[in-house]
């Protein structure tokens, strides 16, 4: 179990992470945080474009799972119920038992599995903590306090094993 803070991948965006790079990586399960990653705090339904980028990882044979600290299930529940496809809330990242879980109830191994997430106290060390490949994007919004959480973080996402533009 790695304790590391640094990124297998960093990423603008989702959209940014294509079906051939999961592939080319071994990655059939792709794990997905909600806020600031898929979707803005105040949005509750996905966009036609994230259902679109979805599609695509799916008819690539990626599977996808929301897997989310927040607290309200039902949000969690609508959301992911719009995209078609499984989740968890609630997780307590950067544990790793929600992803072990998951991987678990799919089959998949960590080496065949993602999380990707717009944090890196969280979803990067829950990943790296997890032995799956952790993919960290820039967050959606930066509002309050999230802007400091950020600069906070840039020395680990500048060392990020791979760099995507």
């Amino acid at each position: 179990m790695s304790v590391s803070l640094i990124p297998d991948i960093t990423a603008p965006d989702v959209f940014s992470v294509t079906p051939q790079l999961l592939t080319d990586k071994g990655v059939t399960l792709l794990m997905l945080d909600l806020d600031n990653t898929l979707s803005p705090y105040s949005e509750d339904l996905p966009p036609s474009r994230l259902l679109a980028w979805m599609e695509a990882l799916q008819g690539a044979g990626v599977t996808l799972y929301i897997i989310s600290n927040n607290r309200s299930r039902e949000r969690i529940r609508r959301y992911a119920e719009a995209c078609g496809i499984s989740h968890v809330a609630r997780a307590k990242k950067p544990s790793p038992k929600a992803l072990h879980a998951a991987m678990k109830e799919l089959g998949r191994q960590p080496e065949q599995t993602a999380l990707m997430g717009d944090q890196i106290f969280t979803d990067g060390l829950a990943a790296n903590r997890a032995g799956a490949v952790s993919i960290v994007i820039k967050p959606l919004e930066m509002k309050g306090w999230f802007g400091l959480r950020y600069i906070l973080e840039q020395p680990f996402r500048l060392l990020a094993k791979e760099k995507l533009t």
